[in-house]
């Protein structure tokens, strides 16, 4: 196959930035040919040919732009979750007040994991086959995410916005919310706005937050 650019990858995975960082077009669409195929195969059935045939290169071209699969796998984790980082930081600076800062991160959450749930399902359930060296760059991204949730909700609950009694775990169960839309989100199943404000509106009941009532 030549290095031809017909192949489009899946619209969901053209997100992250998109793929801000990427050194050339062509790593770029290694990378989303290589989410799109772990995402359909699995980490381990997926092969480097298939990664690049998916975008539209002869079958060895991966190891021109990447020294390994693992390689390609790390930097669209690396890539999703620090646009997630990024998109939520930003969110919450925007935003004035704890509710208003909970309300637009829990947004931006949420559809970040809807609009590019491909790409965010490969980047939280294949960390399994990252190196330990990759691992721990991921979590450091992770633990800081889990950090901008957890200080807002400490800050609600220090200004009297929030009821909660432990705050870490609160900060999980909204990560885990938010993460696993990925999973089962597919488009058409239901409206983003309407999945963003039903989640954001059971967030704040789930801190005790007087506007957490569901929308109509």
């Amino acid at each position: 196959m030549t290095d031809s650019t017909d192949t489009a990858p899946p619209a969901d995975t053209a997100g992250p930035g998109a793929l801000t960082g990427v050194k050339s077009e062509v790593a770029r669409r290694l990378v989303l040919s290589a989410v799109d195929s772990f995402a359909r195969r699995g980490y381990h059935a997926t092969t480097t040919r298939d990664i690049s045939v998916g975008a539209g290169l002869s079958p060895a071209a991966l190891y021109v732009h990447f020294p390994s699969k693992e390689q390609v796998l790390f930097e669209a984790s690396r890539i999703g979750h620090r646009f997630v980082l990024d998109t939520i930081t930003a969110a919450a600076a925007g935003a004035d007040g704890p509710v208003d800062r909970i309300r637009a991160i829990v947004d931006r959450f949420v559809r970040i994991h809807a609009e590019h749930h491909t790409m965010c399902r490969v980047a939280q359930y294949e960390l399994h086959a990252l190196t330990d060296e990759h691992y721990r760059e991921i979590a450091e991204i992770r633990r800081a995410t889990d950090a901008v949730i957890r200080d807002e909700i400490q800050r609600g609950v220090d200004s009297g916005a929030f009821t909660v009694g432990d705050v870490p775990t609160a900060a999980l169960a909204i990560l885990s919310l938010g993460i696993d839309v990925s999973r089962w989100y597919q488009p058409g199943r239901m409206a983003i706005d309407a999945l963003a404000g039903n989640y954001v509106a059971l967030v704040l009941s789930m801190l005790g937050a007087a506007q957490g009532t569901m929308p109509a």
